[in-house]
């Protein structure tokens, strides 16, 4: 079995900061084909993007991708909504889970896999204004140690 070549084009690094991530799930985006050419230019921004189920697709809102330069009259609204392609089972899967108070379906990343355009999912629930504190004084401590640690080996400890 081969390996997918991935290359990753957007990352939504706010997301893991205030949300807990429970479950990730990959799936396919209906582009058209100048928005396809300027996710491949790397104009993609998801800062405040969410999806969300209606009638049983999955949509992508707030998902911005920048019109295409060369695209005139086929460039699209940078900010519609936009079909995400799952299973059915994945989907009633997700409704049920969507159902829970307090979960949310956040983009974490649009990336190409092979030549397909693929964004990957996070089923999510809200931090509150404290576990962001623990978070930050666990990263600080984790960066104080290994600063110490470092400077052991280099003294010849």
């Amino acid at each position: 079995m081969s390996e997918e070549n991935i290359k990753i084009i957007s990352q939504n690094k706010k997301a893991r900061h205030d949300y807990f991530i429970l479950e990730t799930i990959e799936a396919g985006i209906e582009l058209s084909g100048t928005e396809v050419k300027s996710v491949r230019q790397g104009k993609v921004n998801l800062t405040d993007a969410y999806a969300s189920v209606n009638n049983a697709e999955v949509f992508i809102k707030g998902m911005n991708i920048s019109p295409y330069e060369h695209g005139n009259i086929f460039n699209r609204d940078p900010l519609r909504e936009r079909k995400l392609l799952l299973h059915k089972n994945q989907i009633r899967k997700l409704i049920g889970q969507l159902q829970q108070q307090g979960y949310s379906l956040i983009p974490l990343s649009v990336y190409l896999k092979g030549s397909l355009v693929k964004v990957s999912l996070a089923l999510a629930k809200g931090k509150k204004l404290y576990d962001k504190r623990d978070d930050i004084a666990k990263r600080d401590s984790d960066r104080h140690i290994d600063r110490v640690m470092k400077d052991r080996r280099n003294s010849g400890y």
